[in-house]
């Protein structure tokens, strides 16, 4: 059994910053991608950033050079450093995992229950 959760969320005026975690657990051989959603009320959920086990991270236009998407593979943690929060970025965020619970293995999908982010003007 695989376990994800994330922390960190809560309200911030904007400008302000917040830390997102992400922690994975249970059978876990590797994590091969690592990926920050968010859902604002009306809207569809979002790619917000992304890490893979053999490239660089990514990002979705709105959030380039305000957020970073890191991981910590000791701890098969993920982070989100959100910085210069936006109203607009108020929304529902998720971390999602694809990893393989044995080498060699089938890759599955995890995902996190979701924090809230609340930035107000």
């Amino acid at each position: 059994q695989v376990h994800v959760a994330e922390s960190g969320g809560g309200p911030v005026q904007a400008g302000g910053s917040l830390r997102l975690s992400c922690a994975a657990s249970g059978s876990i051989f590797s994590i091969d991608i690592a990926g920050w959603y968010r859902q604002a009320p009306g809207n569809q959920r979002e790619l917000v950033a992304q890490l893979t086990s053999t490239g660089g991270p990514t990002y979705t236009d709105s959030v380039a050079g305000r957020f970073t998407i890191s991981r910590d593979n000791g701890e098969n943690t993920v982070y989100l450093q959100m910085n210069s929060l936006k109203p607009e970025d108020t929304a529902v965020y998720y971390c999602a995992v694809d990893l393989r619970p044995v080498r060699g293995g089938r890759r599955y999908r995890y995902w996190g229950q979701g924090t809230q982010v609340t930035v107000s003007s």
